[in-house]
């Protein structure tokens, strides 16, 4: 019989804790009395840094409960790396492994299908939304154009997949060798391979609490998953520079051209002009190119992505 490990990573989740614990506990046990999983099976719960009572509702829920399992991270590190810690913190322990957040917006019912997917010999099941009906006219279009960005710059992305998925324990292996700084999870498990499938579901309305995702943090993740998976972009900017130097031209022997028909101010409008549109060009390059040398500087370092404060098992 399998063991499944379900991995919440948590942030400030004393509102909704308790109640997201009750429901994935149901989901254990029901798979557990179905004898599709092994009744040793549990669920992680990890703390990343929270300031509100977040690891304390996790001991209590530890104490109460043999299948809730705790880890608490030194300090906040982002949701990646957190998601990261606990997957590492399972892998020896488990024999696959579901991802979800502690919200519980992504549909639980659908893990029994996953499980049933594993059986079937898939190493990944991504769970994929199927409506995005409930968001936003703004929240949807940023979302459809930033896959279609990603797919076009050559990062394999799953459309409408965050971080709910299964592993077995051989993707979670094949994960572990990724080593990297700057971690973009829903972009490196496409890069893992094996055979995959997907289940569907309906996004549900977030019952208690805020998102932790605030438009800043989501473009650093789209910023972070741009960055880290593809260098289409410093082509780009080749490509770019070379088309600014035919348009000079073009545009300074269209002035020199003109001069002879009209009187023409050549001078003041020529420097101006390209001091401006220039000028703009080189910084937003620059920053462009910058963000390539900043993560080659994390890179280097060789900082680790997070520090284990206390880890909470039944053995």
């Amino acid at each position: 019989m399998n063991k499944l490990a379900i991995v919440v990573p948590c942030y400030n989740e004393q509102e909704i804790l308790e109640s997201s614990c009750n429901e994935l506990r149901k989901i254990i046990n029901d798979l557990v009395d179905k004898d599709k999983i092994d009744k040793d099976s549990f669920i992680l719960l990890v703390d990343d840094g929270s300031k509100d009572r977040t690891w304390k509702i996790i001991e209590e829920e530890h104490e109460r409960h043999k299948e809730i399992y705790g880890l608490k991270l030194a300090a906040n590190v982002g949701h990646q790396n957190a998601l990261s810690a606990g997957i590492l913190a399972a892998k020896n322990i488990s024999d696959m492994m579901i991802t979800i957040d502690a919200d519980l917006q992504d549909d639980i019912m659908v893990i029994e299908q996953m499980v049933e997917k594993y059986k079937q010999g898939n190493e990944i099941v991504f769970g994929v939304r199927n409506d995005r009906s409930r968001d936003s006219f703004l929240k949807r279009t940023t979302a459809q154009a930033y896959y279609k960005i990603m797919n076009f710059l050559g990062a394999n992305s799953i459309y409408n997949h965050a971080d709910f998925r299964l592993m077995s324990k051989r993707a979670v292996e094949e994960f572990a060798k990724y080593t990297e700084t700057n971690l973009y999870i829903r972009g490196i498990m496409p890069l893992i391979g094996f055979q995959t499938d997907r289940v569907y579901y309906e996004r549900k309305k977030r019952t208690a609490g805020e998102s932790k995702y605030t438009l800043y943090k989501l473009l650093i993740l789209a910023s972070n998953g741009i960055t880290s998976f593809s260098t289409k972009p410093i082509a780009m900017v080749g490509v770019l520079g070379l088309g600014i130097v035919f348009l000079s031209i073009m545009a300074a022997l269209y002035t020199i051209i003109s001069s002879f028909f009209a009187p023409v101010d050549t001078q003041w409008s020529s420097l101006i002009i390209s001091l401006w549109f220039i000028g703009g060009v080189q910084l937003s390059c620059i920053g462009l190119i910058g963000q390539y040398i900043g993560k080659i500087y994390m890179e280097v370092k060789r900082r680790p992505r997070y520090h284990t404060e206390l880890f909470l098992d039944n053995k």
